[in-house]
């Protein structure tokens, strides 16, 4: 038996372009259904958002993402935050999208096309634990780690 975690992200009409971004950050295919693809009339403000969507790349960067359909969506109270202070992580939010790659210069790369348009919340570079280390959050308002593995990490 094999079993894969997938991050599975809800967005409020923003799904198809964090999902083109994500797809021109980290290579791969684009699968985008709408509502109105499920047979909701076209005339409803909900047909053309995504009910489904992933992005699938060679390199085993995988994402889903969706609309949370209605004009009156519930959203969480508060804007979490997060900041890093003293080589800690403080943060209110449930969880972070981490992404792992073995050298320096591969998830730099990655690094710099994520953060177009994010606001960072530590700067990419060395760190105690790891060769590289990053956290942003990107213009979409999703928070990622970016690391590069350390050779004890590789088991």
């Amino acid at each position: 038996m094999s079993v894969n975690a997938v991050v599975h992200l809800n967005f409020r009409g923003q799904a198809r372009a964090a999902l083109e971004f994500y797809q021109s950050v980290f290579g791969g295919q684009t699968t985008i259904a709408t509502y109105g693809d499920f047979g909701m009339p076209a005339e409803s403000p909900d047909a053309t958002k995504v009910v489904f969507g992933e992005v699938i790349a060679d390199n085993g960067f995988r994402v889903m993402a969706y609309d949370v359909p209605g004009t009156h969506a519930p959203v969480a109270s508060g804007a979490p935050t997060t900041r890093r202070e003293n080589g800690t992580t403080h943060t209110t939010e449930p969880f972070f999208f981490s992404v792992r790659g073995e050298t320096v210069e591969e998830v730099g790369t990655l690094w710099e096309r994520l953060a177009d348009g994010a606001s960072v919340i530590e700067e990419f570079g060395p760190a105690q634990w790891a060769p590289g280390f990053g956290m942003l959050r990107d213009r979409f308002g999703v928070t990622w780690i970016l690391d590069v593995a350390a050779a004890y990490a590789r088991g």
